[in-house]
């Protein structure tokens, strides 16, 4: 367990639920190469769509270049854990 404030995460690169927070709705503690960084994603309430729906490929159009930034972009945790 890596402790983050008064968070703890199961490791690097492994997104959990906050449920307690008051707007966003995932965290994780994102590390790539030496770079360590709290990333706070997604909207509390709000669930995604299945691939392949407009919703999805919208979301996906509009994020694409935060997406392609990697594992240091919420835009990137919110594609792979909520769309």
């Amino acid at each position: 367990m890596i402790k983050r404030g008064k968070e703890e995460f199961a490791g690097f690169n492994k997104p959990k639920k906050t449920p307690s927070h008051p707007t966003k709705s995932h965290a994780v503690l994102a590390k790539a190469g030496d770079e360590v960084k709290l990333i706070r994603f997604g909207q509390q309430g709000v669930t995604g769509s299945p691939d392949g729906s407009k919703r999805n490929e919208a979301f996906k159009a509009r994020h694409a270049k935060n997406i392609a930034k990697g594992k240091m972009s919420a835009a990137y945790w919110a594609n792979r854990e909520k769309w």
